[in-house]
């Protein structure tokens, strides 16, 4: 029987439980979603060394690569990426007796690896804080009020083992905590959350030098991207909404690498009266449009995005695709907004 466990009831049900499939050594898988990001990278990262440390057999897989700028988090180098390596991620996927899902709630986030767990025996744990989770797995913590997927597994070695942190443990949950949170200034960063981050780094958490590996590391071919980028802003006509586009040729000429535009959407946020930004960022290869959408205040870019572009997020940061060109998606973005125009 699932269990579906908000924070109020996490410690009393979702750890007692945990508990119990953690008593004897385990083989445990622990997956991100496709195109891991700092919080994704991180929670994963910071569940295999607390599992490590207690006895367990413990392998992150992911669909694919993350970004340069997280390679330098302790452990990424063992980590098995299926695109690359598909032979050995299968072998511990089918010799598993438990996967973690982390920051994300429906199988159909880890791309080509979805028939795989589906198949699997091993019973399924998720921990995750997007909206509207899937019932595949036996034991869930889900909360769409956290701040992050690291802060809950914060949360979850805290109730485990509250003496279990280490640096390797503290510097990977800071990141994911960090990045998700905008440098701790979105809405759901609350007190909890800066109680962990003090925590983390009384534990080991080099908080200056992780900032400046994940905002100060730019390559010039990047910071002329977002050149390109900005220059490709426009306001939709008396609404406070801006949008954003780069095509493929665009990502070419700056030798984009994956990572390049992590954050370019939030720029739009920064003007004065914007409550909504998007960015369209073409893929020729997948055939589709990548959009990343921003809100501040009411509007619910989750709603927005499941409602029109196959997506979906939190209420103020989601994702959504099309397989339209570039210049009709911005046709049909225009006129998704202007539908919706009275909610601002």
């Amino acid at each position: 029987m699932t269990k579906i466990v908000s924070s109020l009831g996490m410690k009393k049900d979702f750890i007692i439980e945990l508990k119990k499939k953690l008593e004897t050594p385990q083989k445990v898988v622990i997956l991100p979603h496709k195109n891991p990001d700092g919080d994704a990278l991180g929670s994963t990262l910071a569940l295999m060394h607390f599992l490590i440390k207690n006895n367990h057999q413990a392998d992150v897989v992911s669909p694919n690569e993350y970004p340069a700028f997280l390679n330098w988090l302790p452990g990424q180098e063992k980590v098995l990426k299926y695109n690359r390596s598909p032979k050995d991620v299968r072998n511990k996927i089918e010799s598993a007796t438990l996967i973690f899902t982390l920051d994300f709630n429906s199988l159909s986030r880890v791309g080509d690896l979805e028939p795989l767990i589906q198949k699997s025996k091993a019973e399924k744990i998720m921990i995750d804080h997007h909206e509207s989770p899937n019932d595949y797995a036996v034991l869930m913590y889900s909360d769409v009020s956290m701040s992050s997927t690291c802060e809950m597994v914060y949360n979850v070695i805290e109730s485990l083992d509250s003496k279990a942190f280490n640096s390797e443990i503290a510097n990977c949950l800071y990141t994911g905590i960090m990045t998700d949170t905008g440098s701790f200034r979105y809405p759901a960063t609350t007190p909890a959350t800066h109680k962990a981050i003090a925590h983390l780094i009384k534990t080991g958490a080099s908080s200056t030098e992780i900032h400046q590996k994940i905002y100060d590391s730019s390559s010039f071919s990047r910071l002329k991207l977002l050149g390109i980028t900005l220059s490709n802003l426009k306001q939709i006509q008396n609404l406070p909404i801006v949008f954003m586009t780069l095509t493929q040729g665009e990502l070419n000429s700056c030798d984009y690498k994956k990572g390049d535009t992590e954050g370019f959407v939030n720029y739009g946020l920064s003007l004065e009266n914007i409550v909504f930004s998007c960015i369209m960022i073409e893929n020729e290869s997948e055939g589709i449009i990548k959009m990343s959408f921003r809100s501040q205040g009411e509007f619910s870019v989750n709603n927005f995005a499941r409602f029109y572009f196959n997506g979906g997020g939190h209420h103020n940061a989601a994702g959504g695709m099309s397989t339209d060109s570039i210049e009709a998606t911005i046709i049909r973005f225009e006129k998704a907004v202007q539908e919706v125009a009275d909610n601002f």
